[in-house]
Parts: C-alpha cells; sequence; structure tokens
C-alpha cells in the first residue's frame, strides 16, 4: 500500500480523533450523543465542528488520491501531496480546538491546495 493510501485511511480516521477531544473528561451521554455534543461550548463544540469538517474533506481527498493513482502520476509527488494534506488537517483540528482563526483558515486552504494538486499531479 502506498503512503497516499496510507493517508486516505489517516484522513478517514481524524475526524474520530476530534470527536474523542470533544468527549474527553467530560461526563458524556452516550444515550443521546449528539444532542449532548450539540450543547457543549468553547473548545469542545470546536472540537466537534472539527470532526464534521473532517468528514466532509475527506471524501474530496480520497477521490484525488485515488484519481492520481489512476492517472498514473508520479508517486513521490502523490505521497507529498498526500502528506501535506494529513498535515494541514492536524493542523487544522489543532488550530480550530484551540480558537486560532486566521491560522485555521490558512491551514484549511492548504490542506485542499494539497487534494486540489492531487488532480494535476
Amino acid at each position: 500500500m502506498t503512503r497516499a493510501y496510507w493517508c486516505v485511511l489517516i484522513a478517514g480516521l481524524l475526524p474520530y480523533l476530534a470527536t474523542a477531544t470533544a468527549k474527553a473528561g467530560a461526563k458524556y451521554d452516550n444515550n443521546h450523543p449528539r444532542d449532548w455534543l450539540a450543547k457543549q461550548e468553547g473548545w469542545r463544540r470546536r472540537a466537534n465542528a472539527a470532526q464534521s469538517n473532517g468528514f466532509e474533506a475527506f471524501p474530496f481527498f480520497a477521490a484525488a488520491v485515488i484519481v492520481a493513482h489512476l492517472a498514473h502520476a508520479p508517486q513521490g509527488r502523490v505521497d507529498l501531496l498526500a502528506m501535506g494534506f494529513i498535515a494541514a488537517r492536524v493542523a487544522y483540528i489543532a488550530t480550530y480546538i484551540a480558537d486560532v482563526a486566521p491560522l485555521r483558515s490558512l491551514v484549511w486552504a492548504a490542506g485542499l491546495g494539497c487534494a486540489v494538486a492531487l488532480f494535476f499531479a
């Protein structure tokens, strides 16, 4: 399996990291998880929002990696762009939770740029 494919797996799991962060150390209501998360404020609410954004970003990235592989793009370039996407997504989650909006927008754009670049690799 290529590094880029491993990155697809990681990108698919990253939203769950954000969800786990939102729930960490809290008296979590597993009977009504969505209601509980909707009532959260501060960093927990932002962690949940980062989780949602991760699920939104995932299909485009996964498709970009698959298209790059099908187009026989240079593997080194595909791997590098995929790893760049993962780095941007990790930074996105961290900056979202920390409430650093300008940097969050910048790393979000960097991740999107990596995914778009995969289509042209």
